[in-house]
């Protein structure tokens, strides 16, 4: 029986936000003030200038957090579980309204491409109080599948 083998492919900066800008399922670990990490399962995007983009809630814990403590990291996976998947630390910036009107434009648009009617959007975002966070990639990769690894695989294969 073939075995699923883990593969690990360094990226550089392009390749990175070429695999960001398909895949939207994202974990993000932002630092609670006792210094635990806490996850919060988010949709995202990347916007025109390569920032991972996230819409919240100013009283988010995500929200907080970053706010207090702008080193984050996202886990981003594909669709299926075993799919690629990759970890991205950056720094992020919280942006509450009215300065996250903008921002959040660029965020449906990234994920959803254009939306019916701005105007009604727009009204929508202010009328939630919405928050954007903003995360520069200051590291990442690799991108990785789950899997044997291949030392490994070799040796049950091997196995009469």
């Amino acid at each position: 029986m073939a075995r699923s083998i883990a593969t690990s492919r360094t990226v550089d900066r392009d390749e990175l936000l070429e695999f960001l800008k398909s895949r939207h399922s994202m974990v993000l670990a932002t630092t609670r003030s006792d210094g635990r990490p806490q996850l919060s399962p988010v949709t995202g995007g990347v916007d025109d200038s390569g920032r991972i983009v996230i819409s919240t809630y100013p009283g988010r814990a995500k929200s907080i957090n970053a706010d207090r403590d702008p080193r984050v990291s996202v886990c981003v996976f594909s669709e299926g579980f075993s799919d690629p998947w990759l970890q991205v630390d950056g720094d992020a910036e919280v942006l509450h309204m009215p300065e996250a009107e903008d921002g959040l434009v660029d965020y449906f648009r990234c994920i959803s491409g254009e939306h019916p009617d701005w105007d009604e959007y727009r009204a929508a975002m202010r009328l939630q109080d919405k928050s954007l966070i903003r995360i520069t990639p200051t590291r990442w990769g690799p991108i990785a599948t789950g899997g044997f690894p291949a030392a490994t695989a070799a040796r049950l294969d091997a196995q009469p």
